[in-house]
């Protein structure tokens, strides 16, 4: 009688969107996985995200026209873009990277290597999404973004021009049409674009909780503590130590922790330029505004996203260096903001909400393997990607644990890059 070939365990560190659609790819392999994450599942970045599954948004933040407005934004404490003085000298290192992808070439080839990603979101994240019990959890419908000029829709007219190059269209609408799409904006606006290949999470937290609940089902375990560091032997991670005095063994290992990946890095053999930003929402249960799509403000830095919970508005990012204490008067400035747009805006109750976003100068994620221990993969860095990258990061990391050669280059996401 032949014998079974014993699984493997992988121990993914990291349980928020991009950890535990690793751990399902996993799981795909059939692996046995443990996901470890001291926080309670879907409380995680990726829940203080507007929910857009924006995959034309590829155009990395140092383009021209953002770098144009970053000065003007940091002189105004209520821009939506704000830098705590006491921050920068450690963020000098970082901005430098940052300007220097703001050449046009680098531009069209960052936009390039993650079209090549973002084109293979949906389809990754049916694989997995079929197995939920709820159908409803990606939503088939467009975002819109809307201006109060049209100057702000002809200063984005090369990069929109660059999206629809890279497949992903955007439609032009009038303040007729953005008042049938939204009719609680009728008046307000009369320039906007719809960009009908998007799609919407209604419950960003619930999204997570859900994928977390079939990776349970189907045999992973998810451990509520924090890791303290990989075990290792002969250039191979052997095992996760656990804060809580227990090691995991382990035949594979991914790091999948966004900002706490930053502690294993030394030991990963890797030097990667990670930068926590804030990035700030305030939830009204009881909005007394009704919103069918997600809304971005391009002009306010905000968007407006009708979640389950209730209305979220947000966006705004800060950075403030690593381990600052939220500053939730930012959340105030998008409220007093969204209301100059909507007096009828009912504020009376309100909740605060923040998502520390990884973030690399180039706006693309590491996607890799430790160049020290040649079973551990590295997968950070999303920025604000993270909830539209999730599943595809999935699937990437679990053939590079498998010495598969990708269906999508992932040279441009090598750890070493920098």
């Amino acid at each position: 009688m032949q014998q079974l070939k014993p699984k493997q365990h992988a121990v993914v560190i990291g349980g928020g969107i991009v950890g535990v659609c690793c751990a399902l790819y996993l799981q795909r392999e059939g692996h046995q996985v443990s996901l470890v994450d001291p926080a309670v599942a879907g409380d995680s970045t990726a829940k203080w995200s507007c929910g857009q599954m924006a995959i034309g948004e590829v155009v990395p933040l140092s383009k021209p026209g953002i770098l144009k407005k970053i000065p003007g934004w940091l002189m105004d404490q209520k821009g939506p873009l704000a830098l705590r003085p006491g921050a920068l000298p450690t963020l000098l290192p970082w901005f430098v990277r940052f300007l220097l992808n703001a050449r046009h070439s680098n531009i069209l080839q960052i936009a390039d290597e993650l079209s090549d990603l973002t084109q293979q979101v949906y389809q990754d994240y049916q694989v997995l999404l079929d197995a939920c019990d709820d159908k409803q959890l990606l939503i088939n419908r467009p975002v819109l973004e809307v201006f109060d000029h049209a100057d702000g829709i002809e200063e984005e007219s090369e990069w929109l021009a660059l999206r629809e190059q890279l497949g992903f269209n955007a439609e032009r609408l009038n303040g007729d049409d953005i008042a049938d799409l939204e009719p609680a904006l009728a008046g307000k606006f009369q320039h906007g674009l719809r960009f009908g290949d998007w799609r919407f999470v209604r419950d960003t937290e619930g999204f997570i909780q859900a994928l977390t609940a079939q990776f349970l089902a189907n045999g992973g375990q998810r451990i509520q503590v924090a890791a303290d560091a990989i075990t290792e032997q002969q250039g191979r991670a052997t095992g996760v130590r656990l804060s809580d005095g227990q090691t995991l063994a382990a035949d594979h290992v991914v790091v999948a922790a966004g900002n706490g990946s930053r502690r294993f890095f030394k030991q990963l053999g890797v030097n990667i330029p990670l930068q926590g930003i804030a990035g700030y929402q305030v939830v009204l249960p009881q909005a007394g505004v009704e919103f069918t799509h997600s809304v971005i403000y391009a002009d306010g830095g905000f968007v407006f996203a009708p979640m389950d919970r209730g209305l979220q508005i947000g966006g705004t990012i800060e950075f403030s260096g690593a381990d600052a204490e939220p500053n939730f008067k930012r959340s105030d400035i998008i409220l007093e903001k969204a209301r100059r747009i909507l007096p009828q805006l009912d504020v009376s109750h309100k909740e605060y909400g923040i998502g520390i976003r990884p973030f690399l100068p180039d706006t693309k994620p590491v996607i890799d393997v430790s160049p020290r221990l040649s079973n551990v993969a590295i997968c950070c860095g999303h920025g604000q990607l993270g909830l539209t990258l999730g599943a595809t990061s999935g699937r990437l990391v679990a053939d590079l644990l498998h010495k598969r050669t990708p269906a999508q280059s992932v040279v441009p996401f090598r750890a070493n890059r920098f």
